[in-house]
């Protein structure tokens, strides 16, 4: 009886300490890109030429493609 009492705290314990390993509520997140920076500005500039967004718009794309592979 006082094997088994021993042998369930210690299980217990064990899984409690587990429950703490939960991973902390942190995020994780990846991306992949598949186009160069040049590929994008190009793109961009296309966009841009063609109407698709304003000066301001394009001015502040760029600024975070530029950003994003510094």
């Amino acid at each position: 009886m006082k094997y088994s009492s021993i042998l369930f705290t210690a299980a217990f314990v064990a899984l409690l300490t587990l429950a703490g390993c939960g991973g902390g509520g942190a995020k994780v997140s990846s991306q992949i890109t598949t186009t160069t920076m040049g590929q994008e500005l190009q793109d961009l500039e296309e966009s841009y030429k063609k109407g698709l967004l304003s000066e301001s718009e394009y001015k502040k794309a760029r600024k975070a493609i530029l950003k994003r592979y510094q």
